[in-house]
């Protein structure tokens, strides 16, 4: 199947409206994908697939909506390389990340723990503070995934593979305080990866510099680097006061430092010689990666890939910008296909392709205005980055936490599209049980192997999704949100899903969440209070004290 009838097949099917969705004709559409596969299933038998060790490549993109990409129904810019994963593979309709931003849905992907159990809520890098200090949550939360964890680099590392992390980290770095100018631990190495390249917090925050293997790239001795969260630093410039240095605008927050002309989050002084240069960070990464691949070609290798696109600041390499008319957050996803692209290309150079599971996938949900004025709101014009679902990064409903993913492994996964509910803290299990890994008990993690490779159409019958510190529930085509007390949207305009009272939504009838059905459906909520209640284990609180956006 190529991928342009595929996306078309989407278009004319679940994607077809941009406010609404017809179901009838979401159902015409997966039942026409299924005749164009029928029998292709057949190919890949479980058994057979649990025998083989494939290289494995998890490319993780940052805040890239449902339908962002053209093979999901854009009409305003092609995505070509991420298509073809999505048209040679395995397409989820129903698959989830287990939190609606970063580092809480990094942490349940990597662990296979839903967030409660992990206690990653804050997106902050451990220098904004004493972290016993927050109250995100109404419980301790912490930066980092702790050392005692089984992480999926772990599992993996224990079966004979070489473990690589490149790009967007956002997992932790040190403890307390960080000195930049020496090894920083913990780290990477410290829960499973034999390499790092990473960015240090978010490339909106500081420090601004890359970070491989816990040291500093390119660190002078002789300018060591000083970071604050607090305050500034004599003399150094920021938004405020220095506006003349800046070459993008800065809507709410990120007006501390400026580093390339950039306005951050938080102070930095020193590092001059190690500070990226954004535009440059998409080649910088994917040499990176190419280097990994290639030194690793004989030997099993797992490369989680943290794309920094289309995250703020967008700020893509020269070449892209203009691609299209949506401005820097456009550009920065055809750049993002640009590096799917160039790996792909790479391991079929090395001979490597045919033996290499591709999984691509988004941290989050979507937000348009997270803190830069770069029109990206004005210029979407007709395109919904959550494809009509209500909310987007932050938030609660749906919009939140459902994100594109595609499965692929050239020759052994057919071209399929599955309705299946399946959650990223499943890829743990699911990869656990294909190598035999020997996993810890007690994880949210289960094994779904024959769904991700599209031998059966079902897999998760519920699962717990949460926004900084509230959760929502989802079993089968209905998802349940308690009562939370709060603002109803954040900074971003991203709606929070604080609906004061119970929310009972059919998401297969009412994808864009506005029939509360709770008043209709007394036993069915009583129903799915009582099991979120159980899954949940006392971690509910009405009342959440949610970190501010900066």
């Amino acid at each position: 199947m190529e991928a342009g009838s595929t996306k078309q097949l989407v278009r004319d099917g679940l994607f077809s409206l941009k406010t609404e969705v017809k179901m009838e004709n979401r159902k015409m559409w997966f039942s026409v994908t299924l005749l164009c596969t029928l029998g292709m299933q057949q190919v890949l038998a479980a058994e057979n697939v649990k025998g083989d060790r494939p290289n494995i490549v998890f490319i993780l993109a940052d805040d890239l909506g449902w339908t962002d990409l053209g093979v999901m129904g854009s009409d305003y810019y092609e995505t070509p390389n991420i298509d073809r994963l999505a048209a040679e593979g395995l397409l989820f309709d129903n698959a989830y990340a287990a939190a609606a931003n970063s580092a809480p849905s990094r942490a349940c992907m990597m662990t296979g723990m839903y967030t409660p159990r992990h206690g990653v809520y804050t997106v902050s890098p451990p220098d904004r503070g004493d972290r016993r200090l927050r109250k995100l949550i109404p419980i301790a939360n912490t930066d980092d995934v702790r050392a005692d964890f089984v992480t999926m680099a772990e599992a993996l590392r224990q079966q004979g593979y070489r473990c690589g992390h490149i790009g967007k980290w956002h997992l932790g770095m040190g403890d307390g305080n960080v000195n930049w100018n020496e090894t920083v631990k913990p780290g990477a190495k410290e829960i499973g990866f034999d390499y790092s390249c990473l960015i240090a917090a978010t490339n909106d925050r500081v420090p601004t510099v890359y970070v491989e293997n816990g040291d500093v790239v390119g660190l002078d001795p002789s300018d060591p680097i000083e970071v604050s969260y607090e305050k500034n630093f004599e003399g150094e410039p920021t938004a405020i006061s220095n506006p003349e240095m800046l070459k993008m605008q800065w809507a709410h927050g990120h007006n501390n430092s400026i580093v390339n002309g950039i306005p951050r989050i938080g102070y930095m002084k020193g590092g001059q010689k190690a500070r990226w240069k954004d535009e440059d960070m998409v080649d910088y990464f994917v040499d990176k990666v190419k280097n990994f691949v290639t030194e690793h070609k004989d030997v099993p290798f797992f490369l989680y890939y943290g794309l920094h696109e289309p995250h703020v600041p967008r700020a893509p390499h020269q070449r892209f910008v203009g691609k299209t008319t949506m401005g820097p957050r456009g550009d920065a996803i055809v750049e993002a296909d640009w590096c799917v692209g160039e790996l792909l290309a790479h391991l079929k150079k090395e001979g490597l392709l045919e033996k290499t599971l591709i999984i691509f996938s988004s941290d989050n949900g979507p937000v348009l205005n997270d803190g830069y004025k770069d029109g990206a709101p004005e210029l979407a014009g007709d395109h919904l980055p959550a494809g009509g679902l209500r909310g987007g990064k932050y938030s609660l409903f749906d919009g939140g936490t459902h994100i594109p993913l595609f499965v692929y492994w050239k020759g052994k996964i057919q071209p399929v599209v599955s309705d299946a509910l399946v959650c990223q803290v499943d890829i743990l299990a699911s990869l656990g049980s294909m190598i035999h890994a020997d996993l810890p008990e007690g994880l949210d993690s289960r094994n779904y192997l024959d769904a991700f490779f599209g031998k059966e159409q079902t897999a998760r019958k519920d699962v717990v999704l949460e926004a900084q510190g509230r959760m929502a529930y989802r079993s089968g085509d209905w998802i349940m949100m308690p009562p939370y007390k709060g603002s109803e949207r954040n900074l971003t305009g991203n709606e929070l899903g604080n609906l004061g009272e119970y929310g009972l939504f059919n998401v297969k009838a009412d994808r864009t969440q506005y029939q509360n059905m709770a008043a209709q459906q007394p036993e069915l909520l009583d129903s799915l209070k009582q099991n979120f209640f159980a899954e949940v284990d006392g971690y509910y609180r009405s009342e959440v004290e949610e970190e501010p956006l900066k």
